[in-house]
């Protein structure tokens, strides 16, 4: 009977995969050292430190710049996010019927909560990062899928009452929201604090308060009805 050989990896392969397992132990150790003490307050040194590199230039040698790993961190946590949005937007739009707001909303909302992992530091560091960059405009670096962009399409249809720019407006407002709050629910729980209900009850109201939001008449003397 013969037998099949399995070619032993070359030195090539061997080194590209310690790379590629390097890197994602930066992106993890520089996810948890950012949300916990801030992202410029961090040296890349320590970085490389908690990532088991003894070689202090590590972090340069793989990603090169600061701005590089936040990228990396957020293209890692946001891919898997994505996944599971896409696949809420797909089930929404094969559903036969028409969605609420309330369906859209949870469909940003949801695949966020999907990172409360005892090891997944994303949320504290999405709205650490947020915070640092000035608000709305720190989302604009945040992987922003098909998926959020289909919502906000789908948004429009269902409150044609509310002017676009208000709209605009109040869709950013449901985005920063969400992470801010998700990420304080996150924290809390890893500190053992006091939560006012079960995780999974606090994201519901969440959706439901931001919801209401979005569908709410405008004030009676703004100047874009």
């Amino acid at each position: 009977m013969s037998q099949t050989s399995v070619a032993p990896r070359s030195s090539g392969e061997r080194k590209n995969v310690r790379g590629q397992a390097t890197r994602q132990r930066i992106i993890t150790e520089a996810e948890r050292l950012f949300a916990q003490h801030g992202i410029s307050s961090v040296p890349l040194r320590d970085i490389g430190k908690a990532a088991g590199q003894r070689n202090h230039a590590a972090v340069q040698y793989h990603f090169g710049e600061r701005e590089e790993i936040v990228k990396a961190i957020m293209e890692f946590r946001g891919a898997e996010s994505e996944l599971s949005r896409a696949e809420m937007v797909a089930s929404l739009m094969l559903s036969g019927t028409t969605p609420t707001v309330s369906d859209v909303v949870s469909a940003f909302v949801r695949p966020l909560a999907i990172h409360f992992q005892p090891d997944n530091h994303y949320l504290p560091f999405l709205s650490l990062y947020i915070t640092e960059e000035g608000g709305y405009e720190g989302l604009v670096g945040v992987r922003v899928g098909a998926a959020v962009i289909t919502l906000r399409t789908l948004l429009g249809k269902l409150v044609p009452e509310v002017p676009e720019p208000v709209l605009d407006e109040r869709w950013w407002l449901t985005l920063t929201s969400t992470v801010h709050a998700l990420a304080r629910y996150h924290t809390a729980r890893r500190k053992r604090e006091h939560l006012p209900a079960g995780i999974e009850a606090l994201i519901a109201d969440l959706i439901t308060f931001l919801s209401a939001g979005l569908a709410a008449p405008l004030a009676e003397d703004d100047p874009r009805k």
